[in-house]
């Protein structure tokens, strides 16, 4: 569910108590986790971790390079994690550790989704987002991006 919310506190002052609580636990090891360099904010209509672009403006679309998200949709919450998704390495090894905590891993290209706060292993979380430096995400995304001739 897209939100108008231009803050972050706007946002989880929209959502129902158990899931202003549920994101609001996940955004925490999101921040405790997050490498120098990335910063808060609101985009594309949920809470995001992005590149701001005094850092990094040569984006495909213009918008800050965002790392990860928290959103809560109609039927679930998702937490975006763009870091495992662009990185098969990467991906594998947060699938392998995600069986590994006894959690049922609902994976879409770059979400995991969730219902409540139980099904996520939040320190799984914190460890894929803090795996991933400013300079190697740039370094990553470039690496991704169609040469131009």
């Amino acid at each position: 569910m897209h939100s108008d919310a231009k803050t972050v506190e706007q946002y989880l002052a929209e959502l129902p108590p158990d899931r202003r609580e549920a994101i609001s636990a996940v955004r925490k090891v999101i921040l405790e986790n997050l490498p120098k360099g990335y910063v808060e904010m609101m985009q594309y209509g949920m809470i995001g971790y992005a590149i701001p672009l005094e850092r990094y403006p040569k984006t495909y679309n213009g918008q800050p390079l965002g790392i990860a998200a928290l959103a809560s949709q109609k039927h679930h919450m998702s937490v975006y994690l763009n870091n495992v998704y662009s990185d098969p390495e990467m991906e594998k090894w947060f699938a392998d550790e995600y069986r590994t905590s006894g959690k049922k891993l609902d994976m879409g290209k770059s979400c995991v989704r969730f219902k409540k706060l139980d099904d996520l292993p939040l320190d799984l979380i914190g460890k894929a987002v803090a795996r991933t430096p400013v300079d190697a995400y740039i370094e990553r995304y470039e690496a991704l991006r169609p040469k131009k001739k």
